[in-house]
C-alpha cells in the first residue's frame, strides 16, 4: 500500500471524527482517544506492511478463492475478530462520551477500517490475493454486533473461541505451528468457535449466568482441501456441538483491570458438558473446551 493510501486512511479518521461527534465536542476524553487511535492504526497498517508483506513479491490487485480450504475454519476467525473488535471499539466511543446508537454504529466501522487493509495487502502480494470470503466473514462479524446493538442496545449473542491441542502439528508444523503460541492461530484442528446465547435476556427466569452455546469446530485438515487430505488418508470432517456456557458480562468489579480480565475471559468459551455430532453420530463430553 502507497504512502498516500495510509495518510488518506488517517485523514480519514479525523474527518469521522468531526462528523460524527458534534454533539460531544465538549468531552476531554474522545479527540485525544479518536487522535490517538488514528495514529496507532496508520502505524499499525505501515508495520504491518513492512514485517508481513515487504519479502514478498507484489502484483497487481486479484483475488483469491479461498472459500473451499479448511472447512471454513479461517473465515470464522475472521468473524469472531471482526465482531470483537466492533464491541471492544464501541465500549471505548461509548466511554468517550458518544451516544449509544452511534458508538455503535461508528464502533463497527472501526472493525471495518481495522480487517478491510489486510485484504488489500494481500491482493497486491505475489503470496497471497484478497479473499472475497474473508470480506464476508468481516462483515458479517461486524453486523452481529451492529444488529443486536440496534435490537436490544446490548448483546445477547456471543461469539466466543475455544482451543483444544491436538497432535496435527506435529506432521505439518510449518503449516500448522510449532509451538504453542502458533497453534493457536495456525491449528484448525484445535479451534472452536461458538454463538453463546444470553438466556437470561429472553427469559428473566433463567439465571443470568447461565447460557446455552452453538458450537463448529473440524478435524483432520492437515492439508488446506479435502481433496489433499483424502489422498493423504486424512479424513476431514466437521463437527458440530451444543454446550452449556456461563456468562461473565453481569459481574463489574470496581477495578479496571480486573473488569478487563473478565471481558477477556468471557470472550472464550468456559469448559462444560458438551453435545457432539460428528460423522452423523452424538457423542456426549462430560467436560469440553
Amino acid at each position: 500500500m502507497k504512502w498516500s493510501k495510509l495518510l488518506f486512511l488517517f485523514a480519514f479518521l479525523i474527518l469521522v471524527h468531526s462528523g460524527f461527534c458534534q454533539d460531544s465536542l465538549r468531552n476531554k476524553r474522545l479527540k485525544p482517544m479518536i487522535v490517538a487511535g488514528a495514529v496507532t492504526y496508520s502505524l499499525s497498517l505501515v508495520a504491518l506492511n513492512q514485517l508481513w508483506y515487504a519479502d514478498f513479491e507484489r502484483e497487481p490487485f486479484h483475488f483469491f478463492n479461498d472459500n473451499s480450504e479448511w472447512k471454513q475454519m479461517d473465515k470464522l476467525g475472521h468473524f469472531y475478530s471482526a465482531f470483537h473488535i466492533s464491541k471492544i471499539s464501541q465500549r471505548g466511543l461509548q466511554w468517550s462520551g458518544l451516544e449509544n446508537n452511534k458508538s455503535a454504529f461508528w464502533g463497527t466501522m472501526v472493525s471495518v477500517l481495522v480487517m478491510t487493509p489486510i485484504e488489500i495487502f494481500d491482493g497486491f502480494s505475489a503470496e497471497y490475493g484478497a479473499s472475497t470470503g474473508d470480506l464476508i466473514a468481516n462483515s458479517i462479524g461486524g453486523l452481529l454486533f451492529f444488529s443486536q446493538y440496534r435490537l436490544w442496545q446490548e448483546v445477547r449473542v456471543h461469539p466466543k473461541y475455544s482451543f483444544n491441542r491436538t497432535d496435527f502439528p506435529d506432521l505439518r508444523p510449518e503449516v500448522l505451528g510449532s509451538n504453542l503460541s502458533e497453534e493457536l492461530l495456525k491449528d484448525y484442528n484445535a479451534h472452536h468457535y461458538w454463538l453463546s446465547i444470553d438466556l437470561s435476556k429472553f427469559n428473566d427466569k433463567v439465571p443470568k449466568w447461565l447460557n446455552i452455546a452453538i458450537g463448529y469446530g473440524a478435524t483432520n485438515l492437515v492439508f488446506a482441501n479435502d481433496d489433499q487430505n483424502s489422498a493423504q488418508g486424512f479424513d476431514s470432517r466437521r463437527r458440530y456441538f451444543l454446550a452449556l456456557d456461563f456468562d461473565l458480562n453481569n459481574y463489574k468489579s470496581k477495578s479496571k483491570v480486573i473488569n478487563t480480565l473478565i471481558y477477556l475471559v468471557n470472550m472464550t468459551k468456559i469448559p462444560s458438558p458438551t453435545l457432539e455430532f460428528s460423522k452423523n453420530k452424538f457423542k456426549f463430553h462430560p467436560f469440553y473446551y
